[in-house]
């Protein structure tokens, strides 16, 4: 049907009227203005049933004026509803044309419209939530149901797998979401419609048995009724009463959690009797009037006036034995009483139905909305009630999607890398990028309600020290932490178990304190980052613990190392003991390992050399018996007769003033041992040497060796021996 001059004229004084007949007070030029430009912006669009586009929003705006009754501003949000999502205005247009507030209004309504597109509902609570995390302003919500029923009422164009969608959707996020607003008529519309659309024939059956009793029913009631109403008339009471509507869906649940059939519903009769005083006094006195017509059933009374709900719904609940013995519930309720349940959280929602996920703080929230309506005049300036009436649930929340439409919680400012340590911790461990909404971001992007973000993974990636600047989960927080520090700990791990193969490779031994001077020396904080910048290889071990040689000596006169060996071996001093066949014949003491009483030690028979005399554990001897050569002749020590022998002794340790003198002491104290020897170089801030003193046998050289490590400053002290 098209709209032409006079259809248009009639539409828009009907939308007046409803809004004069409902609304506290009414701006009609506000009204006039969105009519005309939601009609231009439509023109020339149709829906699905080939009407005009402009009906939708238009019948959506006369639901909020009657049906949903709040403010102007609400009806003239409607009529814009589709105009950012539809058509090539913008937010802009619309705060310009019309107010900030309108426009806001109407970009919210545009946002939730997106939510759906694209997502399985597979967790409808968390749905809700998302919603109302991105709403500011009640009314986005008031219009979106408003949206939601008129599209509900004309789903029958649409194809029946979009048809499937939107009901269930609208089953599980819509309906139990206009519930809990306490808009308890369009809860109920939005459920039978829903159930019509996903489940035809069980919907058809039970209409056709609903209607197929109507009059029965009808004419049963009327019987039921005929004694109470004489009564109440008699008392002079002034009230209301009737029937009480069954919905199709609520029938349906109930036959299906009962297990039961149609006929077997006891609360299909059901009358409301509304007092117009607000005593509830009036309450018990008709309770007591239709105990005394009807036999009442004891566990099936409830009195809810005495005991509230926890959402202030008040009610006298009882069912009785009517004409023929069937079961009838009975309501008696005030006006006032009757007005909170329909306009406050509905009774059902606690009481008869079960919606996961009881919201306390969404209960109180509609409570305090409540309150602020009961307690205004109706005169009083709807912005003045609006002034505090926004949305401020779940804000310090946000509600993202996985890429398959799963729904995830996570703090206000959280990041992709909290939504990857959300899905597994190993997906966090190895997040290395993320897509916001098909987009690539990095990591530290704060994310928003209704985003969808897919994370980018490598095997190669790792937790970042820096991640813990940006991330607000404690998931995230905690994980990361872990990682870190037991990477931290293996780096540690790993540079103490370099240091300690350096050591061994240089025959070092550092003590604790040791140790803390160098790492004090080096300039680094503590041990911990010393061994970590080993780890990472950001110092030269060998440089620090073999340092290349320097000719600088310490107070000693110049020596050259090659001819340090010569003068170690060249007073043998003392002699040895040659038995069997060979006695008498020369012999000399091996210069690559100079033996010296003590050693374990063997001849070895030369050609023009006579014998030599090694230590049985010469790498020199042993390297020569391999080959064959094993002229070997067995020698002995004499008793000690004070013969001195010369030895040397290599050490290595810490650069500092007065060391030679150190070393000094810590030998000749020893025996009044004698120093024939020094040869020392530095290099940045450690030394290397070599010691030659004369020895009486091989305790007096580990006597000297011992005492020489237990000096401070010293990391190393062992036998001179040329092989080494």
């Amino acid at each position: 049907m098209e709209i032409n001059e006079v259809k248009y004229r009639e539409m828009l004084n009907t939308i007046l009227e409803q809004c004069k007949a409902n609304l506290p007070r009414v701006s009609e030029d506000l009204v006039k203005k969105a009519f005309k430009f939601s009609f231009e912006a439509h023109k020339n669009d149709r829906r699905a049933s080939g009407e005009p586009y402009f009906y939708h929003p238009y019948e959506v705006a006369l639901i909020v004026a009657k049906e949903i009754p709040l403010d102007d501003i609400s009806v003239v949000a409607a009529l814009l509803h589709d105009v950012i999502e539809d058509t090539g205005f913008d937010h802009k247009l619309l705060s310009n044309e019309f107010n900030q507030e309108v426009a806001e209004i109407v970009n919210g309504v545009t946002k939730m419209s997106g939510i759906f597109e694209g997502h399985e509902i597979t967790q409808a609570e968390n749905y809700r939530k998302l919603l109302l995390s991105m709403v500011r302003d009640v009314r986005v919500i008031l219009v979106k149901f408003a949206d939601r029923l008129h599209n509900m009422r004309t789903l029958e164009f649409v194809p029946v797998q979009k048809q499937r969608r939107i009901a269930l959707e609208t089953l599980e996020i819509y309906a139990p979401f206009a519930n809990r607003f306490g808009l308890g008529r369009v809860k109920w519309e939005l459920e039978d419609l829903s159930f019509k659309y996903l489940d035809r024939d069980s919907y058809e059956n039970i209409a056709k048995q609903i209607k197929s009793k109507r009059k029965e029913r009808e004419a049963y009631l009327n019987k039921f009724m005929s004694p109470v109403i004489k009564q109440l008339d008699e008392y002079k009471l002034k009230y209301e009463i009737g029937a009480r509507p069954k919905h199709i869906y609520s029938i349906y649940r109930k036959m299906v959690k009962l297990n039961t059939t149609f006929e077997n519903i006891y609360d299909l009769l059901a009358v409301r009797v509304i007092l117009e005083s607000n005593d509830p006094n009036e309450c018990y006195y008709v309770l007591g009037i239709i105990n005394q017509l009807y036999k009442p059933i004891a566990d099936r009374f409830k009195d809810y006036i005495s005991i509230p709900k926890k959402n202030n719904y008040q009610s006298i609940h009882t069912t009785v034995i009517g004409q023929d013995g069937k079961l009838v519930e009975v309501q008696i309720r005030t006006r006032k009483m009757h007005e909170i349940a329909e306009r406050g959280v509905a009774a059902h929602w606690k009481y008869k139905e079960t919606y996961s996920g009881a919201d306390k703080e969404l209960e109180d929230w509609v409570n305090w909305v409540r309150e602020i309506f009961e307690n205004a005049s109706k005169n009083e300036a709807t912005k003045e009630i609006l002034a505090s009436f926004k949305l401020n649930l779940y804000q310090d929340e946000i509600y993202v999607f996985t890429p398959k439409g799963d729904l995830k919680r996570l703090p206000i400012n959280s990041t992709p890398v909290d939504f990857a340590f959300e899905i597994h911790s190993n997906v966090g461990y190895l997040c290395i990028g993320a897509k916001v909404n098909g987009k690539i971001v990095p990591l530290d992007t704060i994310l928003h309600s209704g985003d969808q973000v897919d994370i980018i993974t490598s095997k190669n990636q790792h937790p970042n020290k820096s991640w813990l600047q940006f991330v607000q989960t404690h998931k995230a927080k905690s994980a990361i932490r872990k990682y870190v520090n037991k990477e931290e700990e293996r780096i540690i791990i790993t540079g103490r178990e370099i240091w300690d193969k350096k050591l061994k490779k240089y025959k070092l031994i550092f003590s604790k304190d040791d140790l803390n001077r160098l790492v004090r020396k080096l300039k680094f904080e503590n041990q911990k980052v010393f061994f970590t910048a080993i780890s990472r290889n950001e110092i030269d071990l060998d440089k620090i613990l073999n340092p290349v040689e320097e000719k600088h000596e310490i107070e000693t006169p110049e020596i050259e190392y090659e001819t340090f060996a010569q003068l170690a071996r060249s007073d043998g001093g003392g002699g040895v003991l040659v038995d069997g066949e060979h006695k008498g014949i020369h012999y000399i003491f091996a210069k690559c390992c100079s033996p010296i009483p003590g050693d374990p030690i063997i001849g070895y028979i030369t050609i023009g050399e006579g014998i030599k005399i090694h230590r049985k554990d010469c790498n020199n001897l042993l390297n020569m018996l391999k080959h064959g050569e094993h002229k070997l002749v067995p020698v002995r020590w004499p008793n000690s007769n004070g013969t001195q022998f010369v030895a040397g002794i290599k050490i290595k340790g810490q650069d500092k003033p007065g060391l030679l003198t150190e070393i000094s002491n810590s030998i000749t104290n020893y025996k009044n041992t004698n120093i024939k020897a020094v040869n020392i170089s530095t290099s940045d801030s450690m030394f290397h040497g070599t010691i030659a003193v004369y020895v009486s046998d091989l305790e007096h050289l580990n006597r000297l060796i011992e005492r020489l490590k237990k000096t401070q400053g010293i990391y190393s002290a062992t036998r001179f021996d040329i092989n080494n």
